[in-house]
């Protein structure tokens, strides 16, 4: 959407918001730099960065309040499960709403008069129409250019190629729990440091939260990154069936949505408003506020 408004397609947009969870890929960082630089500064569209703090960092820290991410569960009788995913509020959608309000010049906690709002753009593709949802505060209104060009995600990877944009990676945490095996056979294969760094928060988050922790609310179980519910330095990342790897052979695949997931992991990455991770059941687990 940012190179469609540089280029006049879109609207020239006012701003672009950046959510920084401060653990991103290095790629995602460098890509981010590089679309300052190539597009939104030649178009005079200023890239705003925000953030609620380091992810990883508040994750491990006893004193932190820390917004759970959906880390898979399992429990002492060996029931499965999921933590709740609160992550995506904390630290994509509550640092961008703050950031908006300063922009129209009502910082919290001043009240926004009806007239005056934002018009967001959510980069959403027909693939996913479906997640296509109005905003929840009346000084943000939603719109979805993707889908109003009719744009489906292999028309958003033509456009990209066409203009030098084909290597754009994938945004999101990383050590998401939302990763698949691709996506985890990547970090560990192209960066050794960062893939250290995963396979360290995987054991330290072992038992859940560090502050609920230190006070005396442990986890009802173990917590781990990988689907397997192993830890992530034997989890079977390499294993590929033979439908995973049809499936990763087609952009959007004709498999089992939970195949394809499971070795391409969630398609799109990490959007503020359209997580494409699926709502975890509770099921008694979570970690303890």
């Amino acid at each position: 959407m940012l190179a469609l408004s540089a280029q006049g397609i879109l609207p020239k947009a006012d701003y672009a918001i950046f959510a920084d969870t401060g653990w991103e890929p290095r790629v995602v960082y460098s890509h981010l730099d590089r679309l300052v630089r190539e597009i939104a500064d030649p178009a005079g569209i200023p890239v705003l960065r925000v953030t609620s703090g380091n992810i990883r960092d508040d994750a491990l820290d006893p004193g932190h309040r820390f917004a759970s991410m959906p880390l898979y569960v399992l429990n002492e009788d060996g029931k499965q499960g999921m933590t709740r995913r609160q992550c995506t509020g904390e630290y994509k959608i509550k640092p961008i709403k703050k950031k908006v309000r300063e922009l129209l010049g009502y910082p919290y906690p001043q009240r926004i008069p009806k007239s005056v709002f934002v018009e967001q753009w959510v980069g959403i593709s027909t693939d996913e129409f479906h997640r296509a949802k109005d905003a929840d505060v009346r000084y943000m209104r939603n719109r979805h250019p993707l889908i109003d060009l009719n744009w489906s995600r292999a028309d958003c990877i033509r456009y990209l190629t066409s203009i030098g944009l084909a290597d754009t990676p994938k945004s999101s945490c990383l050590g998401c729990p939302f990763h698949g095996n691709a996506q985890w056979r990547t970090i560990r294969d192209t960066s050794p440091q960062e893939w250290q760094d995963v396979v360290a928060f995987d054991a330290a988050i072992r038992q859940g939260n560090a502050r609920a922790n230190a006070s005396g609310n442990p986890l009802l179980g173990q917590a781990f990154l990988h689907r397997s519910r192993v830890p992530l330095d034997r989890a079977p990342i390499d294993h590929v069936t033979a439908a995973e790897w049809a499936a990763r052979q087609q952009e959007l695949g004709d498999h089992a949505p939970e195949v394809q997931e499971l070795e391409d992991g969630v398609v799109d990455g990490c959007s503020p408003w359209a997580c494409r991770g699926a709502e975890p059941a509770q099921d008694g687990f979570g970690l303890t506020a």
